[in-house]
Parts: structure tokens; C-alpha cells; sequence
């Protein structure tokens, strides 16, 4: 029996890979949906919404079929409004029932589409669609990932049950507040068709004279990056939505006090033919794995230019945060930009051990080997930058050396006073765009990224003016917080 949190799912007892047209009329006409709402990220990587009211059959088939049409030019800026009309098309495998409605209401995610019926091609979905296709035009293989959504509750001080400042890894309720938020969340992404690995409560603790400040995180499992890319932007809509109706700020913002933890948007990343994971190769990481690497050390300065994307990014990448400083790769070792964590390649019957009559646990398929980047945030344009890491992994594969790259950036766990040898990652916004304009034809080659998008992207990142803007800062805690709460809801 599969197990299918998903209702829409659920009650056509099929895959959402497979719907068709018919089968979201289906369900609308057989569970009396009164609404429809169509979903899409715009250029700024934030989700917009468009209401339809389920009033007629016509009308609901030729939406479904023909989508609708929108201003582009107040969703993209480099769009001219005297010729601005772009569609929303709705993705039929998106389809979930919102969690929130007191109307029975059905969402979709949409792609947009240009007056002549093509892909728009500066849309984040399909700059994510077209990295993916090169990537495996190209390599063979598919690019998967998963993201670690970090984000902090706040909310008025509880004088009960209280923590130490940064303990508050997988600490329990009730010393770690907000677990009830966390797990409805986790119930209601899960609805929407999101493939959760678990939830948790994460180090940061924060206490002010009125507030306190509890970090979580939710962790998502491998899939193809579009489909990464739109759970995790589905989840953020929720993790907000029920932050509201709790009557708490919810924030995804990258610091929020300086000294402690910031919070990140790692991604772990692997590449998967016929449905199986290529990470590992003869029971040591794989040449392709290592190339993959090699990418992302090349263009890890302007892959900040999509996943750390304010000012205040900046104030998270910094030492001792356990967030990457230094341009390097490692195993296990969390202050490195690049992680291979640990596996279940090796780890054997471990629940036989344990428990009586299991023999042979073997989940080495399940839980494959996976290559974490931990520099972007809850700032970034999740599209936009899982592309560019698409972008990196196939540049790894392109590059004559890539064997000889891996090794030159790998930093041994014993030998951290030697990271020093490695480049920095960007200090601010102005100096990855700097990056973003020195790497832009590897991300502009094979019509992966449009140029007007590279140019806008550079364009808003050096308008922060945030050059040294750390030393600016430094000692000046009423203009650091007075930045902070600019970019709470980043």
C-alpha cells in the first residue's frame, strides 16, 4: 500500500506525475472546490497569486487549458509594459488542496509562457528547466537536490522551560518551543506534495528583554531540481502562512543577531541515473561526484550572487557560525563551503543489532551519498539558484582538469590553520556581483541564463552599495539591528 499524504492524490489514486486535465476537474466537481488559485514565482523569486472563482465548467476547462494572462512587466523588470502580456499555465502534477481556505480551494503552480506560446525564458522556473536539460544533454545524468530550510520563530518571552543561547540542537519540547508549528507545517507541506525528510529543532537560542528566538529547520529528501525548487518554495509560503495565524513573526532571514547562528538554505545535491544514485563509485566517492565538486568550487564566489542575495547574508558568512567562509570541500566538516556527509554505505545491519529477528537492512539506495552546499540562505532565489549550482556541476564535468581541481580544494579535517590557502567567499552583495559578472558566460552558455537576467541580477546586488560593509557596521549594534529588521522577511 503507498502511503499518500497528498489528498488530491490520494483521491484519484494516481501518481501527480500523471494527472492529466481531466483528473483535476474530477476531483474539483467530486469534493465541491469553490476556488482555483494559480501560483508562480516571479522574477524576484517570491510567489504571486491569482484567485479564480469555480463558477462554470466552460470556464474552469478553458483556464485549465489555456491558462491566463498577466502583466510581466510588474513581475519581471526587464519587460517593457508597452508589450508586457505573458501567460500563467498551470503545472496539472502541483495540484493540492490549500491548507489555510475556509472555501474549499484547489492550487496550482504555473509556468509562464510568452504571446507566441514559448517558455519565457528570464521566468527563475525555466532558466531551472533549461540547466536541468543541458546538464543531462550533456553528462547523462540527472541532477537531484534537497534543501534544509533554517528559519527562526519570534515571539514573545517565556519565561518557562528556558534554553542556553545557541543549544537548541534537536532539543526537545518543552525547552525548544514551536514544535506544534513545526509538525503542522510538516503535515500541511506534506499535503502539498512535498517530500519531507524529518523536522528539528536547530542550535540557534536567542533572548532578548521581550523576545526570544527559537530556531527549526526542515529537511527535505531528494528529487529533480524543478521540483526541489518549487517544494521548498511552497513550504516557505506555509511555514509563513501558520507563523501568521500563530500570531508570531516567522522569519528565513540569514542573521538575525550578530554572535548567533544564522540561518542557511544548504542544499545536498546528487546525480542519479536510471534511478540510481552515482555518488559512490566502488565504495569510495565517485570521479563524477568529484567533478561535480570541482564545479562548484570554480564558480563558488558567484553562486552567491543567487543564494545570498541582501546584505545581511553577509553578516552569516563568517567564522565560527559553523556557515562557510573559505572556498574548500571536505568530509563531514561543517565549516566547509562543501560537505560530503556521512552515508548508510557502509553502515550495515545496524537496526539488527539492535532489535531481534532483522536481517540484512540494507538501505543503501534510500539513503545514497549526497554532496552538501552550505553557503546560500533563505534569501535566495531557490530557482535561480539551484540553477546555478545545476550550472556549476555540469561546468565540473566540462573542464579538462576537474580531477586535479577536487584535490586542490579539498582541506583535510586535521588541518584547518592550512585553510587559510583558500579563496574567500564573497563580503558583500557588491563583490558577488563582481563575481556573477566575471562567470556569467558559463551560466549564459547553452541558453541557460538569459543575459537581461544576468544584467538585472548585478544591477539590484550592486544597488545594495553594501561594499565593506561589515567594517562599517562593526560595534554599531542599533544600525546592525536597524538592517536586520529591513530584511527580516527576506
Amino acid at each position: 500500500m503507498q502511503i499518500q499524504a497528498n489528498k488530491v492524490a490520494k483521491y484519484l489514486n494516481k501518481d501527480p506525475r500523471n494527472f492529466t486535465k481531466k483528473d483535476i476537474i474530477k476531483f474539483i466537481e467530486g469534493n465541491e472546490i469553490r476556488m482555483l488559485n494559480f501560483r508562480y514565482v516571479g522574477g524576484d523569486g517570491k510567489l504571486k497569486t491569482l484567485n479564480f472563482s469555480v463558477s462554470s465548467s466552460k470556464y474552469l476547462d478553458r483556464v485549465l487549458s489555456a491558462g491566463e494572462r498577466v502583466d510581466g512587466s510588474s513581475l519581471f523588470k526587464n519587460i517593457d509594459s508597452s508589450s508586457s502580456d505573458l501567460y500563467v499555465v498551470p503545472k496539472y502534477k502541483t495540484a493540492f488542496l490549500n491548507p489555510f481556505s475556509s472555501v474549499p480551494t484547489l492550487e496550482l503552480l504555473c509556468s509562464f509562457y510568452t504571446p507566441e506560446g514559448k517558455p519565457f525564458e528570464s521566468s527563475p522556473e525555466n532558466i531551472l528547466s533549461q540547466a536541468e536539460r543541458a546538464f543531462k544533454k550533456i553528462t547523462g545524468y540527472e541532477f537531484h537536490a534537497l534543501g534544509e530550510l533554517e528559519y527562526y520563530v519570534i515571539a514573545p518571552k517565556d519565561p518557562l522551560y528556558p534554553m542556553n543561547a545557541q543549544k537548541g540542537y534537536h532539543e526537545a519540547y518543552p525547552f525548544a518551543k514551536w514544535e506544534a508549528l513545526r509538525c503542522e507545517a510538516m503535515d500541511a507541506i506534506s499535503g502539498a506534495g512535498g517530500k519531507l525528510k524529518y523536522g528539528h529543532s536547530e542550535v540557534g537560542f536567542i533572548r532578548t528583554q521581550d523576545d526570544e528566538m527559537s530556531q527549526q529547520e526542515i529537511e527535505f529528501l531528494p528529487v529533480n531540481a524543478v521540483d526541489a525548487a518549487d517544494q521548498l518554495t511552497i513550504a516557505k509560503w506555509i511555514l509563513s502562512s501558520i507563523g501568521y495565524k500563530y500570531g508570531v513573526t516567522l522569519s528565513f532571514a540569514p542573521k538575525i543577531s550578530v554572535g548567533h547562528a544564522g540561518s542557511g538554505l544548504h542544499f545536498h545535491t546528487c546525480l542519479v541515473k536510471n534511478g540510481k544514485n552515482a555518488m559512490i563509485e566502488k565504495g569510495d566517492l565517485s570521479l563524477n561526484a568529484k567533478k561535480t565538486i570541482s564545479g562548484y568550487m570554480s564558480l563558488a564566489k558567484s553562486l552567491t550572487a543567487f543564494g545570498n542575495t541582501v546584505p545581511t547574508s553577509y553578516l552569516r558568512l563568517v567564522p565560527h557560525q559553523e556557515a562557510p567562509t573559505k572556498i574548500c570541500w571536505g568530509f563531514r566538516d561543517r565549516s566547509a563551503l562543501v560537505r560530503v556527509p556521512l552515508s548508510w554505505y557502509k553502515a550495515g545491519n545496524m537496526a539488527g543489532d539492535i532489535n531481534p529477528g532483522i536481517n540484512n537492512v540494507n538501505f543503501k539506495t534510500e539513503h545514497g551519498q549526497t554532496v552538501e552546499f552550505r553557503s546560500a540562505d533563505g534569501s535566495a532565489n531557490i530557482h535561480l539558484f539551484l540553477a546555478g549550482l545545476c550550472v556549476a556541476a555540469r561546468h565540473g564535468f566540462e573542464m579538462k582538469n576537474s580531477a586535479e581541481v577536487s584535490k586542490k580544494f579539498f582541506a583535510d579535517k586535521n588541518s584547518k590553520k592550512g585553510n587559510a590557502k583558500f579563496g574567500s567567499l564573497p563580503s558583500s552583495c557588491f563583490d558577488s556581483a563582481d563575481s556573477l559578472k566575471a562567470d556569467r558566460t558559463i551560466y549564459e552558455k547553452h541558453g541557460v541564463f538569459s543575459s537581461s537576467v544576468i544584467d538585472s541580477t548585478i544591477k539590484r546586488l550592486k544597488s545594495y552599495d553594501d561594499k565593506n560593509l561589515s567594517e562599517t557596521l562593526y560595534g554599531k549594534e542599533d544600525e546592525i539591528k536597524k538592517l536586520v529588521d529591513e530584511y527580516l522577511y527576506c
